[in-house]
């Protein structure tokens, strides 16, 4: 497997406080490339290659992300992370996998993962993904979102509005997905290209105000209230009328 490291194009970003991710993963070279990397980027990694040895070291201790391939010796990774849920353990999980059809990421976010990432990968977007996660609101594992009119089921990908259904790409309905979870907050053009498009850097570009416009045009239908506002000078909100 041929993956790029993100820190040899000057992306490493060390986290401060220092991260706690373990690693659960039976394929050495993958691993010990992850680890690397992880590791020139500031986080502090434990890395476990069976199930059953991950499992037991998630339970016994605690980390603020956990990294889970799909396929392990003695203990699949969907059972690893529903036997964590099940004990309440609530840490974001990532899922690694070389399947990438769509029944298998559904089922991945069904056993309680909280992203799912095809094989292979570049270390790039693994460490985009993995700081995405940590700042995700606490109740982001929820599979329905609600935000006044708007309701959206992460797992049917399946938006409406007072029961208009609302056909969104895959781009704009993970826009509109970062925007729900932070009903309200002004989003800045950068936060939106670093966590939705995994840009490390800031291109000059007119490609969130493009995708902003599609999709009110998509969400805010003829005579429905506007949900979502452009914000002078600072960047764009999901809001419900008062």
């Amino acid at each position: 497997m041929s993956m790029t490291p993100a820190h040899e194009h000057g992306a490493a970003r060390p986290t401060d406080p220092i991260a706690r991710i373990l690693l659960i993963e039976d394929d050495a070279s993958i691993a010990a490339e992850v680890v690397d990397e992880l590791k020139t980027r500031g986080y502090d990694v434990r890395h476990e290659n069976t199930g059953r040895k991950g499992l037991d070291e998630g339970r016994s201790r605690k980390y603020d992300l956990m990294i889970v391939d799909r396929m392990l010796p003695e203990l699949d990774g969907l059972s690893v992370i529903e036997a964590l849920r099940e004990q309440n353990i609530t840490v974001p999980v990532l899922v690694l996998s070389a399947l990438s059809a769509v029944d298998d990421r559904v089922s991945g976010l069904k056993a309680g993962g909280d992203d799912y990432l095809t094989k292979p990968f570049a270390m790039e977007e693994l460490a985009a993904r993995l700081e995405a996660l940590m700042r995700r609101p606490n109740d982001s594992r929820a599979t329905m979102i609600h935000v006044g009119p708007l309701s959206m089921d992460l797992i049917e990908r399946r938006v409406t509005r007072d029961g208009r259904d609302v056909e969104l790409l895959p781009r704009e309905f993970r826009l509109l997905e970062y925007m729900m979870r932070r009903p309200g907050t002004v989003l800045t053009r950068t936060m939106l290209l670093e966590d939705v498009w995994n840009y490390r850097f800031i291109p000059q570009t007119n490609l969130v105000d493009v995708h902003i416009g599609k999709l009110r045009r998509k969400v805010d239908g003829p005579g429905e209230a506007p949900l979502i506002h452009s914000i002078r000078g600072a960047g764009f909100s999901l809001r419900v009328p008062g």
